[in-house]
């Protein structure tokens, strides 16, 4: 299976191995998934959208692109040509006053543009037998998250963007490592299989 990793962390994939001051619980996940995916013999295209330089600000311009034509610029047709070949796709991201950071935000507005919707609804590519797993990170009980806040995120990935595309293949999986001592933690990584297949 090709699997597409959409990675948001300003600290990157070299925060994920535990280094004193220099850590992140989400790089430490982008770890853990990328060798769970290819211990199974996957192809997997990580898109580290900080190490790209990804602007996810929606210029004037940008808005027109996206009115106008199939999609709002080259990189970000680039990323949406890496999802649609690929039968998986998974999210990683931190939590940020329960949303998720800009990156993704601005991630989601520039690829899935206007012109690669079909009625308003329906995407004319992406397969809508394509799995999607959203795993996100922060100091909040998934219980909490849900109850409290409602759950926005994945209301909105679920419903909204990929719900709109078609797929039905959704799961969200919320880490709340902050409140978990190390082993606690690494057994969170030890079980990362278990949220991606």
């Amino acid at each position: 299976m090709k699997i597409a990793v959409v990675f948001d962390h300003p600290y990157g994939e070299q925060a994920g191995y535990n280094e004193p001051h220099n850590r992140s619980f989400t790089s430490a996940l982008l770890v853990a998934t990328v060798a769970a995916l290819k211990a199974r013999g996957d192809e997997v295209d990580v898109i580290d959208l900080h190490a790209d330089n990804f602007d996810p600000v929606m210029h004037k311009q940008d808005l027109q692109n996206w009115r106008t034509k199939p999609f709002v610029d080259e990189q970000s047709q680039n990323y949406f040509e890496r999802l649609d070949s690929s039968d998986e796709i998974i999210m990683l991201f931190p939590m940020w006053w329960e949303m998720m950071p800009a990156m993704t935000k601005g991630f989601i507005d520039k690829v899935f543009a206007k012109g690669q919707l079909k009625d308003g609804q329906r995407r004319e590519l992406l397969n809508t037998n394509t799995k999607v797993r959203v795993l996100t990170v922060s100091g909040a009980p998934t219980l909490a998250y849900k109850l409290i806040y409602g759950n926005p995120v994945g209301r909105m990935l679920k419903r909204g963007v990929f719900g709109k595309a078609g797929i039905k293949n959704f799961k969200w999986h919320h880490f709340n490592a902050e409140d978990a001592k190390s082993a606690g933690r690494q057994k969170m990584l030890d079980k990362i299989q278990k949220y991606i297949k």
